[in-house]
Order: C-alpha cells, then structure tokens, then sequence
C-alpha cells in the first residue's frame, strides 16, 4: 500500500516506519518537524516527507494514498497542559480535519494512534475491556475520545477508521522519550544508582513496547479490512499490566547497584487502569507482541551505553518534550500556538 504516516519524524514513528517498509509498503511521512532534531544514535533513514501542520492539512495533501496512519499529537499530559485548548485543536479538531481530507480524497483506511489514557481514573483494578467507560484525568486522554468519537461519525462504506488504544510505551527509539516511566526509570537507574519514582507508585498501569505497537499498525493495517472496520482494540498483552512501584523494583533488579527512591513530594497518580488487550488477541492473531517489560529495560540499559547516554542529556530537550516545546518558544522559532515562526 501507499500509506502517509504522520508523526512519522516523532517516537513512534521512528520505529514504525521501517517496519512498515521492510513490509513492502511505500511510506510518505506528514510531519511538521518539532522533533526531527531530536536524536540519539544514527538518525533513522529518510523518506519522502510533507512539512506540513496538521491543523493545514488539505485533501490534496493526502490524494493518492491507501491508507494513513495518524500517530501525530501533542503527546503526553504536561504537554496537554501546557494549554488545553492547543491540545484539543492538534489533538481533536485537527485529527477530524485529516480524516474529512482524507476521506475527500477517496482514502479509504485511517489507523488513528489513540491511547489506553482516556480510561482514566479506574474505579478498582478490574482489567477494562474495550466497552469499558471513559474516565479521562487529563486534556490528552479527553481529546482522544473525542477524536474515536468524531471519526466513528464518518466511518461508511468508503471510509474505515480503526482506534488503537495504545498501553503506556516505552522502549528504545532513535527519537527516544524521556517522559515515559520506563525509559525514565531505565535512565536513572543505570546513570545515577536511583530508581526514582516521581510518585507513590501505587497506580497501575498497561505497558507495550513500540515494536509492538508499530506491530499492531502493520497488522491492522493488513487485515480485511472488514474484520476491523470502525472498532477499537486495546493495544499490548493483558498479562503486561504492572503497578509502577513493581516496575521499578524490575528495574532495580535488571541495573545492578540501583536502588528505588521517591522524589520530592511523590503523591498519587490520578492516572490508574488496567487493561485487556484480549480483543485484538482474538481477532486478529496476526498481531502477535513480543516484549515484556522485563525485555524492554534490558534492549533501553543496552542502547543507553551503546549510544553513551549521560544523564545531563537524558534531561534535556533533546529527550523531554515539554523542554524541547519551552526551548523552541523561548529561542522566538515558536509562537504560542505552537507554529513554527517565519515558517
């Protein structure tokens, strides 16, 4: 297939796009480059790319293709905070602008990157399944309910949205996030001897590897696409469900000479769900993952040292989005609403 994936230049799509290559897919990516600068080891191989911004996105950008795969989004919950409002614009609106585009253009598949955060706020720690309801704590779980529920509205016959509801990430990639638990825990763990929590750790939480997400887009992307037309599919193993204190105890385990902490005023994480991932399981068993958490800190300990990772920059912005926005905002080359200026 002919596919555009956007956020190709991003965390994710720094992974998933080779797979999708190696597939035999040919692959443009849309990407208005925030982090394209952001690498660690070899930066990942090319491809054609759209430097366009979601929120301009006509339907002559997407003419021509299979399929998309929508990974971009302003991606974690500090970012979402920074202003609620972008957030729902780049997150919500401009997701629905793309799919109408889309959809104008006579694509006919759209794998939307959503996320196991609109749960939310579980009421006990029974594993949620796909029918469970939305509990979101946060302007980035709000908005991917309301992208679902936007693009259901213009799935027919002609068009035909599929919702990845990804676990929490983590694991290696060229563009590597230091804002995910994992790769946080990983980093400190082995560059300061602390395995620090910045909360209690109480909170549970579904975790899956980008390998295995950027599996589940190839699969999903694959299948008849009358198996999976218009429905959602919690993404990862239900067996990869941890309390984050558990993580960071297998941590402490894999980095010899580390040790758990908590930083300063670690509270609670209004953030706590389990998941069950068994749906996609059963319906669709050419998604088979491969990682478990364990795995995953053990490939992140081996790439940090391969790469020679310190820990002055695991914290900045080349790793940490929230800085790499603020930097860019604060050198006059980003305006408030997150444009490029002079662009």
């Amino acid at each position: 297939m002919r596919v555009l994936v956007t956020g190709h230049d991003g965390y994710i799509g720094s992974v998933l796009v080779p797979i999708l290559r190696q597939a035999g897919h040919e692959v443009v990516g849309l990407d208005t480059g925030l982090f394209a600068d952001c690498v660690l080891g070899p930066a990942p191989e090319e491809v054609k790319t759209l430097r366009v911004d979601l929120r301009d996105v006509e339907p002559s950008h997407v003419t021509g293709f299979d399929a998309v795969v929508h990974l971009a989004a302003l991606c974690n919950d500090p970012l979402g905070n920074l202003n609620p409002d972008l957030t729902y614009d780049v997150n919500h609106r401009s997701t629905i602008r793309l799919a109408k585009a889309a959809k104008a253009a006579g694509v006919q598949r759209f794998l939307f990157s959503s996320s196991c955060s609109l749960y939310g706020k579980g009421a006990d720690d029974t594993p949620l399944d796909e029918t469970a309801g939305f509990q979101p704590v946060t302007p980035y779980g709000e908005s991917k309910i309301l992208s679902e529920q936007g693009l259901l509205e213009l799935a027919d016959d002609d068009f035909s949205p599929v919702f990845l509801r990804n676990s929490t990430a983590y694991g290696f990639s060229p563009r590597l996030r230091g804002d995910l638990v994992v790769n946080d825990l990983a980093a400190h763990a082995l560059l300061t001897g602390q395995v620090r929590l910045l909360s209690d750790g109480k909170a549970w939480r579904p975790l899956v590897h980008i390998e295995d997400i950027s599996a589940a887009f190839l699969a999903l992307l694959e299948v008849d696409r009358g198996r999976v037309h218009a429905k959602a599919y919690n993404i990862g193993k239900s067996s990869e469900n941890y309390l984050i204190r558990d993580v960071a105890n297998l941590v402490a385990e894999v980095v010899p000479g580390s040790e758990v902490t908590f930083a300063e005023g670690a509270g609670t994480d209004l953030r706590n769900y389990r998941v069950t991932c068994d749906l996609i399981a059963a319906e669709v068993p050419e998604f088979q993952p491969k990682w478990t958490v364990k795995l995953g800190v053990e490939q992140l300990i081996e790439q940090y040292q391969r790469h020679g990772l310190t820990i002055e920059q695991f914290g900045s912005e080349t790793h940490q989005r929230i800085k790499r926005i603020k930097s860019l905002m604060a050198a006059g080359k980003l305006d408030n609403d997150l444009r490029w200026v002079n662009a």
